[in-house]
Parts: structure tokens; C-alpha cells; sequence
């Protein structure tokens, strides 16, 4: 789902490497287990509630990334090159 892929590939690229492990798995888990991709795009957003599994400190961290304070263009997926950037 577009909607995802954008939210969550920008979410990565500005967190993933300031995340610790426990964070990490957490991540790991929220983009791996839901069944239905739409519930993770409508927890992120507040349209619905977060269960309390995936309800977190990253699921905290996702839904402030979607509200989008700083009004940024989210049009398009981040290139991977940052995966291979030293951490800043």
C-alpha cells in the first residue's frame, strides 16, 4: 500500500539508526505482523485506535512522524542510500 510504504520508508530513514534494539524489534514487529496494512496506516494516522500489543514508544514516535508538524512534501520513498550512511 502506497500510503504505508511512503510513511513508513520516511519514518526509517529519520529513525532506524537512532533506535535501540528493544525499538527495533518493535518496529520489526509492527510492519511484520498486522495481517491488513491498513491498520497500521489508520493507528499511525489516530483514525483508529492502536491495540495494546503495538501500542509503544515506537507506535508513539510513528504517530507524531504522521502528523507532519513541520508540514514537509512526503510524495515519494527516501533512495536507500541512507541505509549505507555512517549514523549522524
Amino acid at each position: 500500500m502506497l500510503e504505508n510504504c511512503i510513511l513508513l520508508s520516511l519514518f526509517a530513514k529519520e529513525n532506524l539508526n537512532r533506535m535501540s534494539e528493544r525499538q527495533l524489534n518493535l518496529y520489526d514487529r509492527l510492519i511484520n505482523e498486522p495481517s491488513n496494512d491498513w491498520d497500521i496506516y489508520y493507528w499511525a494516522t489516530e483514525a483508529k485506535p492502536t491495540p495494546p500489543e503495538f501500542e509503544n514508544d515506537v507506535m508513539v514516535m510513528l504517530r507524531e512522524f504522521a502528523k507532519n508538524k513541520k508540514r514537509e512534501q512526503r510524495l515519494w520513498q527516501p533512495d536507500l542510500e541512507y541505509l549505507f550512511e555512517p549514523p549522524r
